[in-house]
């Protein structure tokens, strides 16, 4: 395996790669497509953009099975900020929302700079148990949250959401997956999140421009987006008039970036979903084991059972330069440094990260 990932992800032959929580990485699968698509789309012009709505058929269905939806449910944005605006442009004006604290901007912009009423949750080491008293307080129309902090790394405990969704099948789950979708197997048919969205450039090493937002079959009967195009009504899926779908699809979309999405998709399901999701949970593991032993991250991330593959440490300018100049990419948020752990990391790339950081301390 490692010598397949090192064939597609070059770079991590000279880089200790820490940054997927960023950035993905262009894997040379999706490199070999995107210049045989610009050869084609060269060579033959509108010839080859005849076949853009296969293409997207395609995608769609790629989609669907990786995430267990159905491809009918899925509308393709060129990223998770669009898409989302698109959908809280289709609630009532009045909706109550419930929000985090902190929570990554293209999920509370949005919202706070509409008319909607509002409750904040703390992102603490309780979060559950202070969403679980939340909704007893007060029922949101919807709960719009990421899966995974990007700062803080914190997962939120799907179970729980499970749980509160079937307590409270009214409310609307909206979920940010950039961070997470990836990162393990997710079915999203069996779970209690109503619309999911992701950008695709980071866990699923996609590129950018694509992304997706899947729905549960209620969520058409109340949501009504207004925006529309030629392109709504185009293509297999969308054929009906007013069409879902087409309401997050108005206008051309580029085959480019949504055909390196099923290429991308296709490189993971060969790597094998199972085996991702093990690499990271048993590198995430160890990292927080060794992150707490040097006091490095903090109270909130130290007191939870589950955590992701992100990860907050202490560090000022000095230590961040310090890893930079060793080749460890990573970046400053928030008041640390964040460092994240995806399925081409190794546990060598671990001990090269906390050689530095020791020899700092």
């Amino acid at each position: 395996m490692k010598n397949r990932i090192e064939a597609e992800f070059p770079i991590l032959k000279t880089t200790t790669y820490l940054n997927t929580a960023a950035s993905g990485l262009l894997s040379k699968s999706v490199l070999d497509f995107r210049k045989d698509h610009d050869e084609q789309f060269f060579k033959y012009g509108s010839k080859f953009k005849d076949y853009q709505s296969e293409m997207l058929s395609q995608t769609r269905e790629a989609v669907g099975s990786f995430f267990t939806c159905e491809p009918n449910q899925i509308a393709l944005v060129q990223n998770f900020s669009l898409g989302f605006n698109t959908f809280l442009e289709g609630l009532p004006k009045k909706s109550l929302f419930l929000l985090l604290k902190g929570d990554y901007p293209s999920i509370n912009w949005p919202v706070e700079t509409r008319d909607f009423k509002r409750n904040y949750i703390s992102i603490s080491a309780n979060l559950e148990q202070d969403l679980i008293a939340e909704f007893k307080r007060q029922q949101p129309d919807v709960f719009a949250f990421s899966i995974v902090q990007y700062i803080s790394g914190i997962k939120i405990d799907l179970q729980v959401i499970n749980t509160l969704k079937a307590q409270y099948p009214e409310t609307l789950f909206v979920a940010d997956g950039t961070q997470y979708c990836g990162t393990e197997s997710f079915n999203f048919k069996d779970s209690g999140i109503d619309v999911l969205g992701a950008s695709a450039y980071k866990w699923l090493n996609a590129g950018y421009g694509n992304g997706f937002l899947l729905f549960k079959d209620e969520v058409p009967n109340k949501v009504f987006p207004k925006t529309i195009g030629f392109n709504s009504s185009f293509g297999k899926y969308k054929q009906q008039d007013n069409s879902f779908l087409g309401r997050f699809e108005p206008g051309h979309q580029d085959t480019l970036n949504f055909g390196s999405l099923k290429v991308a998709l296709t490189v993971s399901n060969q790597i094998g979903v199972e085996t991702i999701e093990h690499s990271i949970k048993v590198l995430s593991t160890s990292a927080k084991h060794q992150f707490e032993k040097h006091h490095l991250l903090d109270e909130a991330v130290i007191k939870r059972n589950a955590h992701s593959s992100i990860f907050n440490i202490k560090g000022d300018d000095k230590l961040y330069n310090t890893l930079i100049k060793n080749e460890i990419l990573c970046s400053q948020r928030g008041n640390g440094i964040r460092v994240s752990f995806n399925y081409f990391n190794t546990e060598e790339d671990l001990e090269k990260l906390m050689s530095v950081i020791t020899a700092t301390l």
